[in-house]
């Protein structure tokens, strides 16, 4: 186990029975009770930390899960194929791929409530500080936990739209809808107002919290696709959130691209702007690999259980990794299949077993076969989102293993930290910015900035660079870590086929708001086109 997250772990759970009344309460209309006193109040910069532990449990939630695979099945990535009836879950997966969706799915019910149960979790903890004695320690954890608030409430923005600002525990008054423009401006208001208390250090001691890079970031995040949010570009200003982050040399493009992602990640990792700390015992919830891995690669990788691997990648969006050189190209499983010996990964079956459509004169005959990952997905039932359920129907699609699985985790939770803002990305929408009309600055075009992530990956330098040509490398550089859906939205391209959707209702690239929360709060107004 990673000791990093061990003790950050232990550190957290330690000191929050002090504060155990945090442990996920999203209601906001609840009077907040407390076993903290003036007497037992944080006072020190780790117990400060470790008494805003609920915040960061509630954040970890969808991110492991439901906001990783909304983000990701409901672009031309990847998809969540339904087997013999198996993964069709009532359309939760198929939907989105679709874009189908309604305000009855579920992973969107859940994605609500992971944003406003952490927006509520921040505002309770707010409440219970204020109480606390003035302190230089004290201002730059408020910061941060008004920080995590306004990552929530971006999160909430880009996916939702036009959603509530509530500022204050228990404050019942602001639950309705706010428009998307003036909930951008509030985000965008606290985390300027914090900045200068957030720290600037980058190391052990920060990691998984906000710093002053960290507001940077999702604010530069925010300006680049500031035209969609709010109909007014920002170009000018996301370049001058990326510098702030260049300009400090805290971060830098770690040589091992496939390395960052192993279950032994953390604060060592050089391009990790924000990460999200997960550990298999302690910070549990994270199991991206349950997802993309076939049952037969168990062995292989030594998991403590076996993978399902309904999620297949789309052969157009493979095709993007085109250069024979490219590190990242590893990260996926294509073809033929071998143990690390070399020795070929093979599968008992019958020749029904291995092909539904066998016609032979011997459909119990067994036969040996090796595993092997083929490009293409075929449905067999549109209707039901089915491709069937025999071996070589389990075996279409390429596998991304870039989260790769945590053979030390004693169930499917894996170690992997999950980074959500990250150097890298920096570098690209910098370049973006000054494509689509912002100055260069500081001797970068965007050339030279997207030739620092491809050197990287050991592909070959570019010669030119195009809005194209960007989001190609932005396919290769962030595969599988849940940015595509917002790359699409704001190049226009969320409303193009692929695989077997057809729907180009524009009104879908934002989601509905779910049903049960309708119904609970009548103050909010369900999105266009719902």
């Amino acid at each position: 186990m990673n000791r990093f997250k061990r003790n950050f772990y232990i550190g957290i759970l330690t000191y929050c029975t002090a504060a155990a009344c945090l442990s996920g309460c999203t209601k906001l209309d609840v009077t907040p009770t407390s076993t903290l006193t003036p007497a037992n109040f944080p006072k020190t910069a780790a117990q400060f930390v470790a008494a805003t532990g609920p915040i960061y449990t509630s954040f970890r939630g969808a991110p492991g899960r439901q906001w990783w695979l909304v983000e990701n099945l409901s672009t031309d990535m990847e998809v969540l194929v339904a087997r013999g009836g198996n993964w069709f879950d009532g359309g939760n997966y198929s939907t989105l791929n679709l874009h189908t969706y309604t305000g009855d799915n579920g992973n969107l019910e859940t994605m609500w409530q992971w944003g406003y149960g952490t927006i509520s979790t921040c505002n309770q903890v707010l409440s219970l500080f204020s109480l606390a004695p003035e302190s230089a320690t004290k201002t730059q954890t408020i910061a941060e936990i008004k920080a995590m608030w306004a990552m929530c409430y971006y999160f909430m923005m880009d996916n939702f739209g036009n959603v509530p600002i509530i500022s204050k525990f228990g404050d019942t008054s602001s639950m309705g809808t706010q428009s998307r423009a003036k909930v951008f401006a509030f985000i965008e208001s606290e985390l300027l107002a914090q900045i200068p208390n957030l720290s600037a250090s980058v190391d052990a001691t920060t990691y998984g919290r906000p710093t002053k890079y960290v507001a940077y970031a999702i604010l530069a995040k925010m300006y680049l696709n500031a035209e969609y949010y709010t109909g007014t570009s920002r170009y000018s200003d996301c370049v001058a959130m990326c510098d702030n982050i260049i300009s400090a040399s805290k971060y830098s493009l770690d040589a091992d691209y496939l390395g960052m992602f192993k279950p032994n990640n953390g604060p060592q990792i050089k391009d990790f702007i924000y990460a999200i700390p997960y550990d298999g015992v302690y910070a549990q919830g994270m199991y991206y690999a349950r997802w993309t891995l076939h049952p037969a690669l168990k062995a292989k990788y030594n998991m403590p259980y076996t993978p399902d691997g309904p999620v297949y990648t789309y052969p157009s969006y493979y095709a993007y990794f085109n250069d024979p050189n490219d590190i990242r190209n590893k990260q996926y499983l294509t073809g033929k299949q071998y143990y690390d010996d070399g020795t070929p990964i093979t599968i008992t079956t019958t020749n029904i077993g291995l092909d539904a459509s066998y016609s032979g004169s011997d459909p119990n005959g067994v036969v040996v076969h090796q595993l092997e990952f083929t490009p293409n997905i075929v449905w067999r039932n549109p209707s039901t989102f089915d491709i069937g359920n025999d071996e070589l129907a389990n075996e279409e699609g390429y596998r991304n293993n870039k989260f790769y699985p945590d053979s030390q985790a004693p169930t499917r939770n894996q170690s992997n930290d999950v980074p959500l803002f990250r150097y890298a990305d920096v570098l690209l929408e910098k370049a973006e910015a000054i494509l689509r009309g912002a100055n260069a600055t500081n001797g970068d075009s965007p050339l030279s900035l997207v030739n620092q992530v491809r050197a990287r990956a050991q592909a070959a330098a570019f010669t030119s660079v195009d809005l194209t040509t960007l989001l190609q490398e932005r396919a290769r550089e962030f595969a599988d870590e849940g940015w595509r859906r917002n790359d699409l939205i704001r190049y226009g391209m969320y409303e193009n086929a692929w695989g077997i959707k057809t729907d180009v209702d524009p009104n879908k690239r934002i989601f509905p708001i779910p049903t049960p929360e309708l119904q609970l709060n009548s103050k909010l107004v369900q999105n266009p086109g719902y």
